[in-house]
């Protein structure tokens, strides 16, 4: 069986997943993972897997899902790997942070372990003082770019609020640091946004009590 994921926007409204589930069967896919992303304005966002039994199957899996009224579909992608599993990527990330006993290098797991589970072309960790990149991971902007950006995105709420859709950030607690992400082709949403918060604060926690403490004068 091939695998893809399927993001769909679609009536937030009783029935309507089970009409784009029939749509699937009806190209003889089988959904076998959901996670909601966000909701509001009556409407829903919405991340599939699908069982496909060929690859060539994708395209009329996507004209079948368009069919249903109101439905949308954002993208499609193939599943890198056996299993696509968001939640359990993002609990692996928070314990290989846990895990980390190097002053410093937390940050640097940090960022390779949340572009892989934010499937990000880029995620990095910028001091807001100095506006200089501290840790990164793929193909990181200029840190004067981030610095921009972020001076420009102060103001919003990094929970929920988008501004640009392909970056998403959330500063790091305590620190005058913050947490940035980045991915082309596929917008960041709610959900996604509140996860990388959380993941921050435990990032924040983990490098303080990493970073070796003043002993105090007898």
């Amino acid at each position: 069986m091939h695998r893809f994921v399927l993001r769909v926007w679609l009536p937030d409204r009783p029935g309507a997943l089970g009409q784009v589930a029939s749509r699937i069967g009806a190209v003889h896919g089988d959904v076998i993972g959901i996670e909601i992303l966000e909701q509001g304005g009556g409407r829903a966002i919405d991340e599939l897997v699908v069982a496909l039994p060929d690859a060539g199957l994708v395209d009329p899996l996507v004209r079948e899902v368009a069919q249903v009224e109101g439905v949308d579909v954002e993208w499609v992608q193939p599943v890198d790997g056996d299993d696509h599993d968001p939640q359990l990527s993002l609990l692996e990330a928070a314990a290989a942070l846990v895990e980390e006993a190097v002053p410093g290098a937390g940050l640097d797991r940090l960022c390779e372990d949340l572009r892989s589970a934010f499937a990000a072309g880029w995620c990095a960790v910028v001091a807001r003082s100095t506006a200089c990149t501290v840790a990164g991971a793929g193909a990181v902007p200029p840190a004067a770019w981030i610095d921009a950006f972020l001076d420009g995105s102060r103001h919003l709420d990094a929970r929920v609020d988008r501004g640009a859709d392909d970056v998403a950030w959330a500063d790091l607690p305590g620190r005058d640091r913050t947490l940035v992400l980045g991915r082309t082709g596929r917008p960041f949403r709610a959900r996604e946004r509140r996860q990388l918060v959380v993941l921050a604060r435990i990032g924040a926690a983990v490098d303080a009590a990493a970073r070796p403490r003043p002993r105090a004068i007898p």
